[in-house]
């Protein structure tokens, strides 16, 4: 899906460990050409875009390998002429500029938190890829605060880095500094949420994809009354579209919307203190609770996260509405350890871990060239069947 493929063996002679990073191994096959002759003092080593032919990786991932065999004195540069073999190998005695090697590799990466599995396993797919390019991370938090969001991106933007991806903050906009930034050509990525309307480079979960399938299972196990449970949607395509991929599966299925079976206004930040406090908000409690209690022919809910989930299990609990005897849930995210929950809830897993990973390679390649066509990249989520949704059969209703 991104433009660039990932690792692959170079050649019989570079002999790359899949283990190391991309960087690391082109530094290897240099270093190995040099200690065997192959390469000898003074001569000329292949340009940056020979090594990155060769082994099928960025430019980028090239600089950063031949930076550090310079800074070990290895090999030098002589500008608009290339890279050559040191004496001897002990090389010339390296010119170090801190702030340049500083502002060399460095990639920004701001999300609104990390307190959960989605934003954790997104962070290590971003941190991984870095690594194998060569690049180093900053990384920063918003606080869900399109405020704080501008001052960061301005702060890093100064200080020199290379690139940023951003999860923005909820709102409907995005905050003019992305704008403006994404009009200079400044290699930016967005993950997760986009602006619609708006062009940039981004990769997300299937949203809507993910959000069909899991109304689609519980369509099968024979469920007609199917809600929707979520925060605030206005705005957050992400939500949006997890919204209308469950509007899509009625439709394909023949199944009236009922707006009255949507529940779209929880708050948020109180909805997902559920994974810090370990309950869930009593006024989050409560809405879910009136709902319920306004929709008895109820069968099946989709929770559009983790925390919408776990606090609707509460209080479907509070109404002695077990799950999935009675209703049956999906989620559509993880959880830290859910497998080991009470209930292990069916859900939809959104690949985070790969959307990290395919924005560093949208973003390397967008460095290298900031005047390419932007792009969307949206990679697939893959259903999880577990114990929160079961066959329904018609009977009267559970509560009540």
């Amino acid at each position: 899906m991104s433009n660039e493929t990932n690792s692959t063996k170079p050649s019989s002679e570079a002999k790359p460990s899949t283990r190391m990073p991309l960087y690391k191994q082109i530094k290897q096959y240099v270093l190995n050409n040099i200690r065997q002759s192959v390469w000898q003092s003074n001569d000329k080593i292949p340009s940056e875009n020979e090594l990155a032919a060769k082994f099928k990786v960025s430019r980028i991932t090239i600089k950063n390998a031949l930076q550090e065999l310079i800074e070990e004195g290895l090999i030098y540069r002589i500008q608009g002429k290339g890279s050559f073999v040191s004496k001897n190998g002990l090389g010339e005695p390296p010119v170090y500029r801190p702030e340049q090697r500083l502002t060399d590799n460095r990639v920004a990466y701001l999300m609104p938190r990390l307190d959960n599995r989605f934003t954790a396993n997104l962070l290590h797919g971003i941190e991984n890829q870095l690594a194998e390019e060569g690049c180093d991370l900053l990384f920063r938090t918003t606080g869900d605060s399109q405020e704080t969001e501008k001052q960061l991106l301005n702060k890093l933007v100064h200080a020199g880095v290379k690139g940023v991806i951003i999860y923005p903050a909820q709102g409907q906009s995005y905050n003019e500094e992305i704008l403006k930034l994404t009009l200079n050509e400044f290699p930016v990525v967005v993950v997760d949420r986009y602006l619609r309307g708006v062009e940039t480079n981004y990769v997300c979960s299937d949203n809507i994809g993910g959000a069909f399938d899991a109304t689609t299972h519980c369509i099968q196990l024979g469920h007609r009354s199917i809600g929707f449970i979520s925060t605030f949607t206005d705005g957050t395509s992400s939500l949006e579209d997890r919204l209308a991929g469950y509007e899509k599966a009625l439709s394909e299925h023949g199944i009236l919307i009922d707006r009255h079976l949507r529940l779209i206004d929880l708050d948020g930040k109180q909805v997902n203190s559920i994974l810090q406090e370990g309950t869930g908000h009593p006024a989050s409690k409560e809405q879910i609770v009136t709902y319920l209690e306004r929709n008895p022919g109820l069968s099946a809910v989709i929770a559009v996260n983790s925390s919408v989930g776990l606090t609707f299990m509460e209080a479907a609990k509070q109404l002695s509405i077990r799950v999935p005897e009675n209703i049956s849930v999906v989620f559509l995210d993880d959880f830290e350890l859910s497998a080991f929950s009470a209930i292990p809830p069916t859900y939809v897993n959104q690949e985070e871990y790969t959307v990290g990973r395919e924005a560093v390679k949208l973003l390397v390649s967008v460095m290298e060239n900031p005047r390419q066509k932007r792009r969307k990249i949206v990679v697939p989520t893959r259903l999880v069947v577990r114990e929160s949704s079961a066959s329904w059969i018609a009977k009267d209703a559970p509560h009540h």
